[in-house]
């Protein structure tokens, strides 16, 4: 089943705010729909969130229904997961 991407405003901003090359290589990650890519549910508080590792950039977001999913944030690694 092809997932439907739906982009927090704040996701938005932070992948146009990205160098176009890297911004392609997340669109091109997040669209392939291969059911592989590097892929994590993470724990704790944030278990129902998943990351994309897209190179030096992470990609969070959830289910919010089967097929369907919500962009939180796009960040740089180091930042992803500061509180």
């Amino acid at each position: 089943m092809k997932t439907a991407w739906t982009w927090s405003p704040q996701a938005r901003a932070q992948l146009r705010g990205i160098d176009p090359e890297n911004g392609m290589r997340i669109l091109q990650a997040r669209l392939a729909e291969t059911g592989g890519g590097n892929v994590k549910a993470l724990e704790g508080p944030l278990a129902v969130v998943m990351r994309l590792r897209v190179g030096p950039w992470r990609v969070r977001y959830r289910y919010i229904e089967p097929g369907r999913a919500l962009v939180l944030a796009v960040e740089k690694r180091g930042d992803a997961y500061r509180n």
